[in-house]
């Protein structure tokens, strides 16, 4: 999809490597594709609002950056619930369509679906084109 992705915890790259043989490999085919980076002391964490200072770790956080280094989107979940990987594709895939055509994606939009041309004609009829997609 032409994005990079890093995964990035408090954790050593010791643990990370021990988290890639006897987890991830085993819950992806492969392992984790991407890198993962050591943030030991928080700073990244902090720097993105997800570091838990009583805690000393990051809380899960996912960022969608676009090529200027702009935060286009952001979750932040408590450790208790984990991220949904096929939100994340489509919001990836969302962006990159919306910057590449200067068209906006409407609620639950995905992939192929129909979006919207931002206009004055718009105002007042994005929902005739939402309940058009979401019929299908």
């Amino acid at each position: 999809m032409g994005a990079q992705v890093l995964a990035i915890s408090t954790n050593s790259h010791f643990v990370h490597k021990i988290w890639q043989e006897e987890e991830l490999s085993k819950m992806v085919a492969g392992g984790f594709p991407w890198p993962m980076i050591a943030d030991g002391n928080g700073k990244i964490g902090r720097d993105y609002g997800v570091y838990d200072e009583e805690g000393g770790v990051d809380i899960r956080g996912r960022f969608i950056i676009d090529p200027d280094g702009v935060i286009q989107a952001m979750e932040v979940l408590t450790p208790t619930v984990g991220r949904n990987v096929n939100e994340f594709i489509r919001q990836v895939k969302a962006y990159q369509h919306v910057r590449a055509t200067g068209e906006v994606a409407p609620a639950g939009w995905q992939p192929g679906k129909p979006t919207l041309k931002p206009s004055p004609d718009l105002v007042g009829k994005v929902w005739k084109v939402w309940s058009v997609d979401n019929d299908k």
